[in-house]
């Protein structure tokens, strides 16, 4: 399910993207280290989340304005979330896809994960419009 954002698919997409700032709306982050280089397919950080799981990132996609898709390893797991953006009234939309493995006994909890992460990352990428929003208007 596609959520709105009230800002053109450009501005979306280039603050989603940026890791510098995926702690700001990514509810499961405290904070993101060992960033390299610019955004583009290849960039690499980690995500240091509030468990204290420490998975590794990369961009494998980068079509600006459209697609983006980064790929998390941690241990046994693997994650891949893809944001497809499109203009839409008032802004534009975009849609989350997520997969999520693992192997061996985490499988299990994989799947089940799975189903409740869409959940998750709609409610972060409304967080993250409620920023775009508010930083739009203190511009304005």
């Amino acid at each position: 399910m596609a959520v709105h954002l009230p800002v053109p698919a450009e501005v979306a997409f280039d603050y989603l993207v940026d890791p510098v700032h995926r702690a700001q709306w990514q509810s499961s982050l405290t904070r993101v280290e060992e960033v390299s280089g610019p955004v583009a397919v290849g960039q690499r950080w980690v995500d240091v989340t509030a468990p204290g799981l420490r998975p590794r990132m990369e961009t494998v996609v980068l079509e600006r304005p459209h697609r983006w898709t980064e790929r998390g390893t941690w241990r046994s797991w693997s994650a891949e979330l893809t944001l497809e953006f499109a203009p839409a009234p008032g802004g534009c939309v975009v849609e989350p896809t997520m997969r999520l493995a693992a192997r061996g006994p985490a499988a299990l909890g994989a799947r089940a994960l799975g189903r409740l992460a869409p959940h998750a990352v709609r409610a972060d990428l409304r967080r993250a419009g409620r920023i775009l929003r508010k930083s739009s208007t203190d511009i304005a």
